[in-house]
């Protein structure tokens, strides 16, 4: 393909240039833009802002938003009779953006659809490459300025979103340029899926650098192939060691094995899961634990739950269910169950902003006073090989 081509020789501040100039070329099409999603998942901003395209669009309520968040092609017909083309910029699930391309008909735009979503897969993941050299598709992401802590904490996570044929993945921060020590990461190899939900302690750069000494301690342990309980016993000796008790980390630990379905947990702390199953949801307990690095060598075991085909977890922090209302009265686990069970629609990586809008809807102020952390698993188990 000659876009990919292009894209893999181009320098990675002009990977939009390179695919302009194929699709211009190759496919005649009349313009080419790359719409980056913001942190806050509230709009899509060009990464290369022009006098005929707009530098924003809203996630809900546009075109492009609508190819995002269907993560399907989109087209729109102008004014003029030329049609935009609104393709989902998606890298192993991690949904970045949208790749729009102006083409003169829409007969045209229909003949090339599924090469022009192809493209617009393979850009998702040369931005990917990209990042590690150039800030611009960094700096596309950004509505306001970060804080000093959220810079930290965005670049600790590992994406918002992943998908595979066993489970699909989505989690958002908020408030996204300001958040303090709220945090997740997950990794995956062929047979198991780890997750760690953390709720962090403090605030600012102090509370940002509590979480990645966490988040870092537990990588170490997790890629020297050590056992999850032993992950969270080396990472609270990390913790204590550095910190002498003063600050500490409550954190949810959880190894999901792919071909059983067979969940490990740790509860070292507040986070909390809950399981929707057959339109219930449940709360899941486990037996706490003390949070990593309060106590000097402390020991952790790893609880274990199944889960079914089908079933979608929801994990929160704190800045979740203990949001109070203006009248005083907590969020709580029933609220959070309704707000569940009216999502339970939407794709995982959807069902997080979902559940923050309406909670910021219930504490009745924009930006929460604490962070505020979703996550979203939604298990479809492995499927069978095929006999024959």
């Amino acid at each position: 393909m000659a876009a990919e081509r292009a894209l893999r020789s181009a320098p990675p501040h002009r990977l939009v240039d390179a695919v302009r100039e194929v699709l211009c070329g190759d496919y005649a099409a009349k313009a080419v833009d790359l719409f980056v999603a913001d942190y806050g998942l509230t709009v899509l901003q060009s990464a290369c802002p022009s006098a005929d395209r707009p530098e924003a669009l809203p996630v809900h309520g546009s075109p492009a938003g609508r190819a995002f968040g269907a993560q399907e092609p989109f087209t729109e017909v102008r004014g003029d009779g030329r049609v935009d083309v609104h393709l989902p910029v998606t890298a192993r699930g991690d949904r970045l953006g949208v790749l729009t391309v102006t083409m003169a008909s829409a007969g045209q735009a229909e003949e090339c659809r599924a090469e022009l979503a192809e493209v617009a897969q393979v850009l998702a993941h040369e931005i990917v490459v990209a990042d590690r050299d150039t800030d611009l598709y960094l700096r596309a992401r950004r509505r306001d300025r970060l804080t000093l802590a959220a810079e930290m904490q965005w670049q600790l996570l590992p994406g918002r979103s992943s998908a595979r044929a066993e489970y699909a993945l989505g989690a958002q921060l908020e408030p996204a340029y300001a958040i303090f020590g709220d945090n997740f990461d997950w990794s995956a190899t062929e047979d198991r899926l780890m997750l760690y939900i953390t709720n962090g302690m403090g605030e600012g750069v102090e509370a940002a650098l509590l979480t990645t000494l966490g988040i870092n301690a537990l990588r170490n342990a997790r890629r020297a192939g050590i056992p999850l309980a032993d992950q969270a016993c080396l990472a609270d000796q990390a913790i204590h060691a550095h910190y002498g008790g003063r600050a500490y980390l409550s954190m949810l630990l959880l190894d999901l094995d792919l071909s059983t379905g067979r969940l490990l947990a740790v509860d070292a702390g507040s986070p909390r899961m809950l399981r929707l199953r057959d339109r219930t949801v449940t709360p899941v307990d486990f037996e706490a634990q003390l949070p990593l690095g309060m106590f000097e060598e402390t020991d952790y075991v790893a609880q274990e739950v199944y889960v079914e085909p089908g079933d979608r977890m929801i994990f929160v922090t704190d800045g979740v269910y203990g949001v109070a209302a203006p009248g005083g009265e907590r969020y709580g686990d029933r609220a959070l169950a309704r707000a569940v069970t009216s999502t339970s629609l939407l794709p995982a990586a959807e069902v997080p902003g979902a559940v923050l809008r309406e909670l910021s809807g219930y504490r009745g102020q924009a930006l929460p006073e604490d962070d505020a952390l979703v996550l979203c698993l939604d298990w479809f188990g492995r499927p069978r090989p095929e006999e024959g």
